[in-house]
């Protein structure tokens, strides 16, 4: 394959997944703000913000039903960690809401059968708790005084929540003012300190689909540990929501994939790819990201070996219906928005790409705080 080829074949790659991420992107920054204007900073932080254990469940369970993909989930996490959710929880749910939904759980049942039904979320919980349980362990929530969640207007900052009862600043605002503020929100704050890290990955993405065979994905796979290592290999890098791999699974189940191995892609395609990490690293940090990566192979593996092991002792052939998976989003959505996506990206990239040149043609520091600019936002 020649460089152009295959320079062509990643960019084309890339814009396919750009096109298939943008509208899940966009809703999930959508809830990210509403999040914001909405949810209680207070309840956000007295559920998801203390306690080692029952903020990662309380998290774990929070996200199953939410139609989040891993992309989509992205920003709303973003939301509640800032927020106050601690590490734990915020990892928790990144884990449980791509790889589960009330939309995946129906097309679940419709195209696999309600053993999968079941063993899909019951699976995504299991890994969410793993992960956000292991991340609080080793870096537990800080003990000591309540936290003072802010109590300050998120629409306009009319005022500060202490010297305006809740019952008269209820008034100050419409629901139309709170869900324009909501997405302002989102469009400067949350999707301007993702937008960097998302593209490196939509890039990433694009480079890893044009170097994989096509037809590694249909070999191999006829159950075992062997067959469920390989699937990780494969769907741990490729983006696909977890609605639009439920059809995929079903169409390999016919062709003799395990019901185990078929369970390790649907929680693991959906849950991880090279954009969600990157921009995982930069919300949460290396350490985090390790961790929940590591959960999440090691989880599904388990559950596969042992869905195949009650499939098998049950008598159970593993059936589903077979078929083309519906384009639930028409085409030209798709492409409205990516092209909104993009539009809204231009001043966070040019930002980005400013700070990088600053950084090389000068000293390296910025002039306010004598340290080197950082091009993405990363956490400690």
């Amino acid at each position: 394959m020649s460089i152009i080829l295959f320079a062509w074949s990643a960019l084309t790659a890339s814009w396919a997944m750009l096109l298939d991420a943008s509208f899940y992107i966009l809703f999930g920054i959508a809830v990210g703000g509403l999040l914001k204007m909405f949810l209680s900073t207070n309840f956000i932080v007295r559920h998801l913000g203390r306690g080692r254990y029952s903020s990662v469940l309380k998290a774990a369970l929070l996200g199953i039903p939410l139609p989040l993909c891993s992309c989509g989930v992205l920003p709303a996490a973003a939301a509640i960690k800032r927020q106050g959710a601690n590490n734990g929880a915020t990892t928790a749910f990144l884990i449980s809401t791509p790889e589960s939904g009330v939309d995946s759980i129906s097309i679940t049942y419709a195209l696999l059968d309600p053993i999968m039904t079941v063993a899909r979320p019951l699976a995504a919980f299991l890994s969410a708790m793993t992960a956000g349980v292991i991340e609080n362990f080793f870096n537990p929530p800080a003990a000591g005084p309540e936290i003072q969640a802010s109590r300050a207007c998120p629409v306009d900052n009319c005022c500060d929540g202490n010297d305006c009862p809740d019952a008269d600043h209820k008034n100050h605002h419409s629901f139309l003012a709170k869900v324009a503020a909501g997405i302002r929100y989102a469009v400067n704050d949350l999707w301007g300190d993702l937008a960097g890290w998302f593209f490196v990955g939509i890039l990433l993405a694009g480079i890893i689909s044009a170097l994989l065979p096509n037809d590694v994905i249909s070999a191999y796979l006829g159950g075992g540990l062997s067959s469920m290592l390989l699937m990780l290999v494969i769907g741990i890098p490729l983006y696909i929501c977890a609605t639009a791999s439920t059809p995929i699974a079903a169409a390999f189940i016919l062709k003799g994939m395990s019901p185990g191995t078929a369970l390790v892609f649907l929680l693991a395609g959906p849950a991880t790819n090279i954009t969600s990490l990157s921009v995982l690293i930069g919300i949460l940090g290396k350490r985090a990201a390790g961790i929940y990566l590591a959960s999440i192979s090691l989880v599904s593996v388990i559950c596969g070996l042992a869905l195949d092991m009650f499939y098998l002792k049950m008598g159970i052939k593993a059936s589903a219906v077979a078929g083309q998976a519906a384009d639930i989003i028409p085409w030209p959505l798709k492409l409205a928005a990516a092209v909104f996506l993009l539009a809204i990206s231009i001043k966070p990239l040019w930002r980005i790409i400013g700070n990088m040149f600053a950084h090389k043609s000068g000293c390296g520091c910025s002039a306010d705080s004598g340290q080197p600019p950082t091009p993405f936002p990363m956490a400690k």
